[in-house]
């Protein structure tokens, strides 16, 4: 299905690679894994088999150098991959994390050891990936995380507690943002890698959330009560002690970028579903779309998801180059993920007292936007973020 008003667009970055690559992504989404959508849904956690099979076809850690079992690409093709995500209205997979933000910490700060040791398992699928920043008492205030972790020989024992952490129900390697200098704010943070057991001493996994979005992903609390992990673990080597919110931020931006790729997709599948649904649709006597303000709302629509196209593309171009700033990052997650949930919106009011039902996809969308507009760092924080080079 063609989306209206970006028919005929071509991405300025797009190869004949990438059209080859979405064809495969898109197949594996609709015949793999869809089908299965009420029952992973039910469950509230998506199947491993999936990230296993994702795995096999290539698909995780698109942008990773193929010597450590990755795509050897770059971020284009991981945008790819997740526009298709979206469009077949796959949502359990985290492979926004798990391949757009895990992989990329390993891949741009790991010492040599730790790429080998870990990025082939978790472009196999065989490890699943998480990134744990945010804590009951903070989200967007990275600098005021309590999670601590003190050295103790070749170890560090760490305590606190994470919340809100996505693929937290199944991960088995955690990106883990604690503090290692208890008298130091962003100077004082640090990232330790940790592989999750569950019967490993001072590790607790919390509940499986229940959000009223995004049924299917798992989202977790996770507990540590002096947790070891090695020393060797700290992304980036010993070396690196500390220095855990300079990566942060200059991971950052890609992260935003990623929320923004599935703004922009699901802004386009909305679109898309509500413009049938009009064609197909009568009230008094006439299909909905010959009703001139069914018309005008498609219109509208149909030209924000177009003006956000544009705009994703040229931050993914900034992003290649490695030009992408942390305010243009902060403007494409605001003025994206704000777009998704008015086009989501709008579009869910043609289809009537069906689009509250949730057997209509465009209802599950609809719940699914909202919090797009809070991880990654609140909107609110991206204006302030914004504000700071006006």
């Amino acid at each position: 299905m063609s989306t209206p008003g970006l028919d005929g667009y071509a991405e300025p970055w797009r190869k004949p690679e990438h059209d080859d690559l979405a064809e495969m992504a898109r197949t594996f989404f609709l015949k793999e894994v869809v089908p299965h959508a009420a029952r992973l849904e039910q469950q509230g956690h998506p199947d491993r088999e999936h990230y296993r099979k994702a795995g096999e076809l290539g698909l995780l850690g698109l942008s990773i150098p193929e010597e450590y079992g990755g795509g050897g690409g770059d971020f284009t093709h991981e945008a790819v991959m997740l526009h298709e995500q979206q469009l077949a209205g796959e949502g359990s997979l985290g492979l926004a994390v798990h391949s757009g933000i895990v992989t990329g910490y390993l891949n741009a700060y790991g010492t040599e050891e730790q790429k080998r040791r870990w990025l082939p398992k978790l472009c196999s699928g065989e490890l699943i990936g998480a990134i744990a920043m945010t804590e009951p008492d903070g989200g967007s205030d990275v600098q005021a995380i309590r999670t601590r972790a003190v050295r103790t020989g070749e170890d560090f024992l760490v305590t606190g507690s994470k919340t809100f952490i996505t693929n937290g129900y199944l991960a088995d390697l955690l990106v883990l943002a604690v503090k290692t200098d208890q008298s130091a704010k962003a100077h004082g943070i640090s990232l330790l890698v940790c592989e999750l057991d569950e019967d490993a001493p001072g590790f607790r996994r919390g509940r499986n959330l229940e959000k009223i979005g995004l049924h299917a992903n798992d989202t977790a609390e996770l507990f540590f009560d002096e947790f070891r992990v090695p020393a060797a673990n700290l992304l980036g080597g010993v070396e690196a002690e500390n220095t855990g919110f300079y990566q942060l931020m200059q991971q950052l931006p890609q992260e935003r970028l990623v929320i923004g790729v599935g703004a922009v997709a699901a802004m386009q599948r909305a679109v898309e579903l509500a413009t049938a649904y009009a064609k197909e649709r009568t009230a008094f006597g006439k299909p909905l779309v010959g009703h001139q303000n069914t018309r005008m709302v498609l219109a509208e629509c149909a030209t924000r998801t177009r003006a956000s196209r544009v705009f994703l593309d040229d931050c993914i171009v900034r992003h290649h180059r490695g030009e992408l700033d942390v305010a243009t990052a902060a403007m494409a997650k605001l003025y994206l993920t704000e777009g998704q949930c008015e086009v989501v919106d709008r579009c869910l009011q043609i289809f009537g007292g069906y689009g509250y039902t949730t057997e209509y996809p465009i209802a599950r969308m609809y719940a699914d936007a909202r919090v797009q507009k809070i991880y990654g760092g609140t909107n609110e924080i991206m204006k302030e973020l914004i504000a700071r080079v006006l």
